[in-house]
């Protein structure tokens, strides 16, 4: 078992080299995308994935990928579930296994089995009698996981983004296709409260035919990107190969549903340009020294990328994302209407009407519109935390799905087609703003799936 400095050298390592191969995946994903724009879907190997439900069972046995920040909060919030039994945890630091084993006993369960010898340990976890694998690991190892769990019998839920080329979302779609298990984007934004209430609100012609949405990550994570730990060791790494929207989903995924994108719509194309690179540059040549390694380090990702996205039945998305600039956070999360619109940060309703020339507070719609899920366990999930209640919605809601035998909110097509702005906007970007064509991860089956099977409703 290596000791923790070896485990992040071998994470560090294996990162680097499955980001080089990331990069070619996405050259060749852009050259084929290019050269059959007008190709046909590839067939599938198995019937879709639409509107099929889990296999109802009473507890839900459940194995974590990756225990560091992100995947011990999700640890966190399942033990708060009832009926939720974590079986397994795997990582690659022993420290952070032997931390998450202790959690799961300290909530009264028996030890969950620990694995991480190697980069491949993973694959004697999801051999185990599971029926869910969470995986919160580097991008780079989200797809040959989720893929691996899949092929064992196990259904998945993976953390943003899903996947990063075209090639990882087809294998996304295929293998869940092909296996009958569920590949679910763990984004939790979906679960907001402001976010669910103005789904509710959507749906309710509040704000009319929607026209327009407005999504981002805007987040300065400079502090983070760069720190000798944790999302430090990897995450600042595509910043060096990318030129794009590398981070899509905590933005698009709300108004993908405020869209009903897979449920009536789809994304058809996308334009995207970026901003020169200038501040993390400058970040890390002010706060740290010449002999520190970063020193050394070309970035090329441009500090802001802004895409539009084109929607079959017309409607448009803009899409924006930055982690590199000093600015207060946001994900705009904004829907237009014919009779209205909402917009985040701060949230706020403007409705028409006779000589209306201001801004409602959201929360004047709150006691008709506040989702079921909020009104029920918002005070758990306060209480939990987890960004402000969303992460435990996610997993109670997810776990739920499982439980009573439920069609999942998201799916695999939900997965792969908010995680192609990623390679998308780098062809773009690349060709001077061109248009891009999204594949239809659902080959055809797009609005197709019964009104019984809307979002978490």
């Amino acid at each position: 078992m290596p000791n923790e400095k070896d485990a992040i050298d071998i994470s560090r390592r294996s990162f680097v080299q499955r980001t080089a191969m990331s990069g070619v995946g996405l050259l060749v994903a852009g050259d084929i995308l290019k050269s059959n724009l007008e190709a046909e879907t590839p067939k599938s190997s198995g019937s879709t994935m639409i509107g099929v439900p889990f296999e109802a069972r009473e507890r839900v046995r459940v194995g974590i990928i990756g225990v560091g920040g992100r995947g011990t909060n999700l640890l966190e919030e399942l033990l708060g579930v009832e009926n939720v039994d974590i079986k397994a945890i795997c990582d690659l630091v022993p420290a952070k296994v032997a931390h998450a084993q202790k959690l799961v006993t300290d909530k009264g369960q028996p030890e969950a089995k620990g694995f991480g010898k190697d980069d491949w340990d993973f694959k004697n976890l999801t051999q185990l009698d599971l029926d869910i694998v969470y995986i919160a690991t580097p991008w780079n190892w989200h797809v040959p996981m989720a893929v691996n769990a899949m092929k064992n019998g196990k259904h998945v839920a993976v953390e943003v983004p899903a996947c990063t080329t075209l090639e990882e979302c087809w294998q996304l779609v295929d293998t869940s296709e092909a296996t009958r298990k569920h590949c679910v984007i763990l984004e939790n934004c979906c679960y907001g409260e402001n976010e669910m209430m103005v789904l509710g609100m959507v749906r309710d012609g509040v704000f009319g035919e929607i026209t327009h949405g407005e999504a981002a990550y805007l987040h300065d994570l400079r502090g983070i990107l760069t720190a000798n730990e944790w999302e430090g060791l990897w995450r600042r790494f595509p910043h060096m190969k990318l030129d794009g929207n590398i981070y899509p989903t905590h933005g698009l995924g709300p108004v993908a549903h405020y869209m009903d994108i897979h449920r009536g719509d789809r994304f058809d194309y996308m334009v995207s340009v970026s901003s020169r690179e200038a501040s993390l540059s400058e970040y890390v040549k002010v706060n740290f020294p010449d002999t520190d390694p970063k020193r050394k380090e070309k970035y090329t990702c441009g500090d802001i990328n802004t895409s539009i996205i084109k929607t079959v039945k017309g409607r448009t998305i803009m899409l924006q994302h930055d982690v590199v600039n000093p600015r207060p956070y946001s994900r705009l999360n904004s829907i237009q209407g014919t009779k209205g619109m909402f917009a985040d940060y701060p949230a706020r309703v403007f409705i028409d009407g006779p000589k209306k020339e201001d801004w409602d507070s959201i929360d004047a719609f709150r006691e008709k519109y506040q989702h079921s899920l909020w009104k029920q366990s918002g005070e758990m999930a306060r209480k939990m935390g987890g960004h402000g209640g969303m992460d435990y919605i996610e997993n109670y809601r997810l776990m739920d799905c499982i439980k009573r035998g439920l069609v999942p909110d998201i799916d695999v097509y939900d997965a792969a087609a908010w995680s192609a702005p990623t390679p998308l906007s780098e062809m773009s970007v690349k060709q001077n703003g061109s248009s891009q064509k999204f594949p239809d991860f659902t080959r055809g089956k797009w609005n197709v799936r019964p009104d019984s099977q809307g979002f978490a409703l």
